[in-house]
């Protein structure tokens, strides 16, 4: 009784608190940040082999997890209960009875295999290595209880390919890395039968063999330009697949052409036939029947995603799917081969889910992944482009507030990571894009842009940004902010530049390279110092060092050059505040490119803030950490840029429930 007592008590003194706070928060019609940043209430269904299960993450005492239910009924339950950063994604595997995921310790991407039984409910580490990193690569329905993984547990630098048992738990060394193979292929037995190998120039060579036992033979090549080894995930030419009948191979190519295409390759022959292909924009996804093994359905991602069937069953499929959302198909499972889990991303509202009977041709909606934000009205994305400075076209797209009239707004360049990547249309939950819609709610512009290097465009548009890093690759985004200050957007006095990795970087560029042009910058773990970070992300990735060092520079022999490049070296021209965060444990860019830049800015007396996750790595995934972070960067653009900021929304917190409000409040409480 005197328990309940004391509770009743803290949630009273709670509320006052709350409701005593909420007069001094004038804008009640603000999108929480616990929504926009806070875990999804579902996301990444998945259906079971069979179509019986289906599985998806949601949280579990505000982690992410693995939840289970049976199809028709209401038994959900969470079959994981991790109490870390969570499970981001995972897969079933062929067996029915395990599901199967990877995960690492803050942030340090030494990523271990989990596997969970679905009845036991027990999760085991199955690559339980230190300082081992370990994916998942390859499941079939041929051998249930079996799945290829790759593995640097004999050389750190190098990945083998193991076959792990998952009912044993046995570890079988099938394919031995010779040192210098980038990508792995099996068939559908699980035979390791292709290999595409990395060359000293940057160039590839794709290699075969009829079994375990038999020498690998180079079957192509492709130059620098094709082949982009040391990217992951894989982004150059390089196999997707065999046929069922092992004759012919499916591949990504773009030799002898400007764009990716898919490609089938007859083995004897070596001749190849053009499935697919766009002579303005890359493949960018391939949907593989795994029973046929034959390609159904191709991607491109253009101003929004559009896709194509290739057969006249898959094109009856697509019409039918596409029919029930407006957005971009975005996300196919296909766990079983006739029940598939489809996914929508729309720009104004949340990701939908349906479940999709092939058989049947019928389409069922499953859920949101974020239901609360049908209460709010969201901004669309309107894809943009200008010419830049010497002729070369531009896109991107501009998120404004639906309530404003998009004239001389305070404006956050948003610059994506990579820089071998891009900005797509909708909302989901990539940083970027939640990122947008938080801008356009508080009153800001958001301008996106695609500047050369950028990914998607074919090889032309992407070997124009090769050594550009602050020279055109910037050049463009500054072009952006001067198209939006023509077109009567953007106040040219309230422009901030915010990244992400590369974006971090080029908003470090901005501070120092062009001070004038931006009011304030933000960098999320972005390298201050191209010479050091080419050392560590080749340490990290080396079957990409050809990569980087024709495409940045070689810090060998280029090291002055480098440093003409590099934030660091011109912090004496920084006129703006700038706002850096940094995890202690990445792996890509490490602490150091973001300490040397602090240090700098603190010995000059400069306006810097600076946020340091000892816990996190290339990204922020802890919820906690996710919310520090986001009222750092709300709060910062309230001050510079002069735009809203979120206070404490009681009105939220009441519509949260009283079964967790003292849960919720607490947890506002840290947050704040």
């Amino acid at each position: 009784m005197v328990k309940n007592i004391k509770v009743y008590f803290v949630v009273a003194i709670s509320l006052i608190f709350l409701i005593s706070c909420s007069f001094f928060t004038k804008k009640t019609n603000l999108i929480p940040r616990m929504i926009l940043f806070g875990n999804p209430s579902k996301t990444l269904p998945k259906i079971s082999p069979g179509g019986v299960k289906l599985a998806y993450l949601a949280p579990f005492n505000n982690v992410l997890n693995i939840w289970l239910k049976t199809v028709g009924k209401d038994d959900d339950k969470p079959i994981t209960k991790d109490v870390g950063k969570g499970i981001h994604d995972f897969y079933w595997a062929k067996n029915n009875q395990h599901l199967i995921f990877i995960q690492d310790k803050n942030g340090d991407e030494n990523w271990h295999v989990y596997k969970v039984d679905i009845e036991t409910l027990e999760t085991k580490d199955m690559t339980p290595f230190k300082d081992v990193r370990a994916y998942i690569h390859t499941l079939d329905k041929s051998l249930p209880n079996e799945v290829l993984i790759l593995m640097n547990k004999e050389n750190s630098k190098l990945f083998d390919v193991y076959n792990l048992n998952l009912i044993s738990g046995q570890l079988t060394l099938v394919a031995k890395n010779p040192g210098n193979v980038d990508i792995w292929l099996a068939d559908s037995n699980l035979n390791v039968k292709a290999a595409v190998t990395a060359k000293e120039d940057g160039s590839s060579e794709l290699l075969l063999r009829e079994n375990k036992d038999s020498k690998w033979i180079t079957k192509l090549k492709w130059d620098f330009e094709d082949s982009l080894v040391g990217s992951f995930p894989p982004e150059g030419s390089r196999p997707i697949g065999f046929s069922i009948d092992n004759k012919s191979l499916y591949l990504i190519d773009s030799s002898s052409a400007n764009t990716k295409r898919l490609v089938k390759m007859n083995l004897m022959k070596g001749k190849k036939e053009i499935l697919s292909a766009d002579d303005e924009y890359d493949i960018d996804s391939v949907v593989l029947n795994s029973d046929s093994c034959e390609p159904e359905l191709v991607s491109f991602q253009k101003e929004r995603i559009e896709w194509k069937a290739l057969n006249t069953d898959s094109a009856q499929d697509l019409k039918i799917i596409l029919s029930v959302n407006k957005g971009d198909l975005f996300y196919i499972d296909k766990s079983d081969v006739q029940k598939w889990i489809v996914g929508f991303l729309n720009d104004d509202g949340p990701s939908a889910y349906y479940f999709y009977d092939r058989k049947m041709k019928k389409i069922e909606f499953l859920f949101y992944d974020r239901p609360e934000i049908l209460d709010y009205k969201l901004a669309s994305m309107k894809p943009i482009s200008f010419k830049s400075r010497d002729g070369l076209t531009i896109h991107g797209y501009l998120t404004c507030s639906p309530d404003k009239d998009p004239k001389n707004l305070p404006m956050v360049l948003d610059v994506h990571g990579g820089p071998w990547w891009r900005h797509v249309w909708g909302y989901d939950n990539t940083p970027h894009n939640i990122t947008a819609q938080l801008l356009a709610n508080r009153g800001y512009a958001c301008l996106q842009v695609n500047f050369r290097g950028s990914s998607g465009y074919g090889k032309k548009f992407l070997n124009a940004g090769d050594r550009e890093f602050g020279g055109k690759m910037q050049n463009d985004l500054v072009d952006a902010t001067r198209w939006a200050v023509k077109e009567g957007i953007a106040d040219p006095k309230k422009i901030a530049i915010s990244g992400m990795s590369f974006g971090g970087y080029a908003a470090l560029v901005g501070a120092t390279f062009t001070p004038d042009v931006f009011c304030c910058a933000i960098d999320f773990w972005g390298p201050s110092n191209l010479v050091t970070m080419l050392k560590s992300i080749v340490a990290f990735r080396p079957m990409g060092k050809a990569k980087w060092y024709r495409r940045v520079g070689n810090p060998e022999t280029e090291e002055e050059f480098l440093k003409s490049c590099s934030p660091l070296f011109k912090v004496n021209q920084i006129k703006i505040p700038i706002l850096i965060a940094q995890g202690g444990n990445d792996p890509r860019v490490k602490k150091e490119e973001s300490q040397q830049i602090v240090d700098a800015m603190k010995k000059r007396g400069l306006d810097y803030e600076y946020l340091f996750f000892p816990d996190e790595g290339h990204g922020i995934m802890g919820l906690k950490n996710r919310f520090k972070l986001s009222i750092a960067y709300e709060k910062f653009l309230a001050k510079h840029l002069g735009g809203r900021a979120e206070g404490i929304n009681i009105l939220f917190l009441l519509k949260m429930g009283m079964k967790f409000l003292i849960q919720k409040i607490s947890s506002y409480f840290w947050f704040w």
